[in-house]
């Protein structure tokens, strides 16, 4: 296997990731729905998963832009979580989810629910490190890219202008 670095990159396949869980009663409500908060702990895995993959080193969840439901996870249902790295910037890495579930008796598919997750690298001090950048092969992950891009650019801009508002002196 090939050695990567910060100007080469890797591929978004080098840390693409399929993960997947039976839901047991445990973790569901008395009408038999598992929790959103379990999917949501199991998608924060999945991303780490493909995160520490791309980089190699330790990562950790800087933020969780979108978590969108769209159908319910039943007890005794097999949930399938697929992750792979977005886009990077220089220690940080948009990682994307995307969550499906089956029925065991039925073989019925359905998605469930998608996800945004920004990850940092960590160097052995615990301090953000650079990665990789990451490098989309097919229209995909070139599109997916893109908007990786966009949203970071956006995140930025907010940043700034929350910077701003807090650094104003207040109206008197």
């Amino acid at each position: 296997m090939p050695s990567h670095d910060r100007q080469t990159g890797k591929p978004v396949s080098a840390s693409a990731t399929v993960t997947a869980a039976l839901m047991q009663p445990a973790e569901a409500n008395p009408m038999g729905n598992i929790h959103g908060g379990h999917i949501m702990r199991l998608v924060d895995q999945a991303a780490a998963a493909a995160a520490i993959r791309h980089a190699r080193r330790i990562c950790v969840t800087a933020s969780i832009d979108r978590m969108d439901f769209v159908n319910p996870v039943h007890v005794g249902d097999m949930v399938t979580f697929k992750s792979a790295v977005n886009y990077t910037h220089r220690t940080s890495m948009e990682v994307g989810v995307r969550v499906e579930t089956e029925r065991l008796e039925t073989g019925e598919r359905k998605h469930v629910a998608s996800a945004l997750l920004t990850f940092v690298a960590l160097d052995k001090d615990g301090r953000p490190t650079p990665v990789p950048h990451i490098v989309p092969e097919t229209e995909d992950e070139k599109r997916r890219f893109r908007q990786a891009q966009l949203r970071y650019e956006h995140r930025k801009e907010l940043r700034a202008k929350e910077s701003a508002l807090r650094d104003s002196p207040a109206d008197a």
